[in-house]
């Protein structure tokens, strides 16, 4: 039988310039994907009266270590010299894999309640080999679409950050490729979260590379940004290895040389941007004009709740701001009009999401609400006091709305949140989020008693 639900009478923004908008719109979901979208649809189906919402696709965040929502907000004036102290060599050697399964299902479901409907989990996190299975497992039970990417263990800064020679453990990849991602069109799949040149050496680097492409995995990888890796020409480095293709994601990118950006654009590869985390942290100017102007389609991500908020609508408006004071500041000074690549809100969201969905490899089945496309689908209640009275849908979207109204949130057809409240257990999620807050201080202080 099959399963039908009709959102009727929304302003439809479906980010397909084969659609368009419909000020007045239906959109038909059958069996989790997308059938229809137009003006009016009759079905029979569950109506969801969609009057007075903005309806969009989810947003797809290409880049979050959801493992730190258990130390949420614990470094907020962190630089990202600082954050590798605090973080990585002081909070993950701690972590049990009970702190990452809570981590990521709290995480997962932050996502959802914000209208994320696709996240790119970049999990380096796996101290034992526990520690994937516990961050799969949260997923999972979320119901979020999500692309899983198993990063090192972080047990020490200096084994693993500071020309490591120690390569993600290969036997272990492989088990979770087979145990969990033997097909690549579940809800959940596969990528490899590498660290890099730079980082390290080049026989690991080399070997991460030739693992993922062994087991048919995307790759994603940090380069070019602060202090740590902007000097270190980590794209240059990749391609003299040879390495450098349409299967890599690079990630904040805010020192890439010219040539590098020629690089990265005739390779395929594709980024993704973390404008909060960059102009806060000290990674530099978030690159999205930059990386437009080279034919490239850049995303959005969050990267650490650590220290900045964990939603979209904070990361389309800091690049939103950044980028164009940028621009406007170097215009101003060289005396000449600002290009025609300078970023526009409906841009913004665009980047949002079917650029997200683009980077992540999932643009056949999400992004956009284009019809035979699965039903990933996110609706904003515009009769709030923050967003009416609409006149520019998409602009409502990217410089009005907030998280308080996303109010209907659904992937793969399933509804997640409904009228503005998520359907899964939200109390135990925040209860073992907090057990595993209070479990990780106690062993800090511990440690720092020893």
């Amino acid at each position: 039988m099959t399963d039908r639900t009709l959102l009727r009478a929304g302003h439809v923004v479906s980010m397909d310039p084969a659609v368009g908008d419909l000020p007045r719109g239906d959109v038909l979901i059958e069996d989790g994907k997308i059938a229809a979208v137009r003006p009016e649809i009759s079905a029979d189906a569950e109506v969801l009266d969609m009057t007075g919402r903005i309806v969009i696709p989810g947003f797809v965040d290409t880049h979050r270590h959801t493992w730190e929502a258990s130390i949420r907000g614990v470094a907020p004036d962190a630089t990202l010299d600082d954050y590798f102290v605090d973080i990585l060599d002081t909070f993950a050697p701690l972590y049990t894999p009970e702190d990452v399964y809570a981590a990521n299902l709290a995480g997962a479901l932050e996502c959802l309640d914000a209208g994320i409907t696709t996240l790119v989990d970049w999990s380096h996190i796996n101290n034992t080999p526990e520690h994937p299975d516990a961050a799969i497992q949260a997923l999972g039970e979320t119901g979020i679409r999500a692309q899983y990417a198993y990063g090192s263990a972080n047990t020490s800064l200096a084994d693993y950050w500071f020309e490591s020679k120690i390569a993600i453990p290969g036997d272990d990849v492989r088990r979770i490729r087979a145990k969990y991602f033997a097909s690549d069109d579940g809800l959940l799949t596969m990528a490899l979260a590498t660290r890099g040149p730079g980082f390290c050496v080049n026989d690991v680097v080399t070997a991460e590379w030739a693992l993922a492409r062994e087991l048919g995995i995307p790759i994603t990888v940090h380069v070019a940004m602060g202090r740590l890796a902007g000097r270190f020409g980590m794209v240059k480095q990749l391609g003299d290895l040879g390495l450098l293709g349409p299967d890599t994601t690079y990630i904040h990118c805010c020192h890439l040389s010219e040539e590098e950006w020629r690089m990265v654009a005739d390779s395929g590869g594709t980024v993704s941007i973390a404008p909060q985390v960059e102009t806060q942290m000290g990674h530099g100017w978030p690159p999205v004009m930059k990386a437009i102007e080279h034919g490239l389609r850049p995303s959005l991500s969050i990267d650490v709740v650590t220290t900045v908020p964990g939603d979209m609508f904070t990361q389309i408006r800091a690049a939103f701001g950044a980028e164009r004071a940028r621009v406007n500041a170097e215009c101003w000074q060289a005396d000449v009009p600002v290009p025609e690549t300078m970023l526009t809100a409906r841009r913004m969201l665009e980047i949002a999401t079917v650029n997200g969905a683009h980077v992540a490899g999932l643009e056949h089945r999400t992004g956009s609400l284009t019809p035979g496309k699965r039903a990933d689908v996110v609706a904003l209640d515009a009769t709030a006091l923050n967003v009416a009275p609409v006149h520019d849908a998409a602009a409502a979207v990217t410089l009005s709305a907030d998280v308080s109204n996303v109010e209907t949130v659904i992937v793969d057809g399933v509804v997640r949140k409904r009228d503005g409240k998520l359907t899964a257990d939200v109390a135990r999620a925040r209860r073992l989020v907090e057990e595993s807050r209070d479990r990780l201080l106690a062993a800090k202080e511990a440690k720092s008693t020893a």
